[in-house]
């Protein structure tokens, strides 16, 4: 990524691992924000080693725990009731596949489901429920998939001009792919600032909006078709910002902060997060965009 035309935005700082302050970069052309600098890709790992790093476990102990899991079993059905509207039952490729429960929702709904994930650690979990997994997407032959997703992945990608490429060419021609990123042009992200912890650096490579999801899938000839908005996000989001911000989770605060920024994203269109739904440009006779 070229960083030669872009400008300052933000110095934020790790407050789940490292402690250390990134700058964020806006390019305007894309609208988006760049991480600086991006850990190698050696060190990237190490960034990972928080024990509050949710999304690789299956925790259901503390209160915030078992909030999160309680979302995440709706947010499940969401998801498939997504897919099942996008395409017939086939095959379906999740990228960062996490702890498995998407793939194991879908195996159990009649997709042929494959997964990719980096941390050992929630493979192995994800392999107890029954999903399976591929060690590189260049194993997987052109045009083979129906579906494929990106649940707050892509934002994690070293190589995003590749990873788009990629994704180019593994989905089939009448084929559909689901990006769900952060927003940092939501209420909440304005409100928290530096303390906003979608930004989640340095792990949080590329913080898009949805002007940088339409140039950059565009460069592949994908087209972006559809918007969708992730309401539980601001008020997830809410409360690990209110603990950055004050040292605690204040949950009545930080209810209000999401139910004002779902608010504004019903005005604006503006969500904490967004899903964005893509398809091959001329298979598409009418952007809903």
């Amino acid at each position: 990524m070229n960083l030669s035309n872009t400008k300052h935005f933000l110095n934020v700082k790790d407050y789940s691992v490292s402690q250390e302050t990134f700058e964020l970069l806006h390019d305007a052309d894309l609208d988006m924000l760049i991480t600086n600098p991006q850990p190698s890709l050696e060190k990237l790992p190490s960034y990972y080693e928080s024990v509050n790093y949710i999304s690789h476990t299956d925790g259901n102990k503390s209160m915030f725990e078992k909030m999160y899991q309680f979302v995440k079993s709706i947010a499940l059905k969401n998801k498939l009731k997504l897919i099942n509207s996008q395409s017939t039952k086939g095959r379906i490729l999740d990228i960062g596949a996490g702890v498995g429960d998407f793939l194991a929702v879908a195996k159990n709904d009649g997709w042929e489901t494959f997964g990719t994930e980096p941390s050992d650690k929630a493979k192995a979990i994800a392999i107890k429920k029954g999903v399976s997994f591929v060690n590189n997407l260049s194993q997987l032959e052109n045009n083979s998939f129906d579906v494929i997703t990106m649940w707050h992945v892509l934002e994690h990608v070293p190589d995003l001009e590749n990873q788009i490429s990629e994704l180019k060419r593994l989905l089939k021609p009448t084929g559909t792919i689901l990006i769900a990123v952060p927003n940092f042009n939501s209420f909440d992200a304005n409100y928290y600032g530096k303390f906003w912890a979608a930004f989640d650096i340095p792990i949080h490579l590329w913080h898009f909006s949805k002007t940088a999801i339409k140039k950059l899938f565009a460069v592949q000839s994908l087209e972006l078709v559809k918007v969708l908005p992730m309401k539980f996000d601001s008020f997830y989001v809410s409360l690990l910002s209110e603990k950055y911000k004050t040292g605690k989770m204040n949950y009545i605060k930080a209810f209000y902060i999401g139910l004002k920024s779902n608010w504004y994203g019903n005005k604006n269109s503006e969500y904490s997060s967004h899903i964005y739904v893509i398809k091959n440009a001329k298979n598409n006779f009418e952007s809903e965009f």
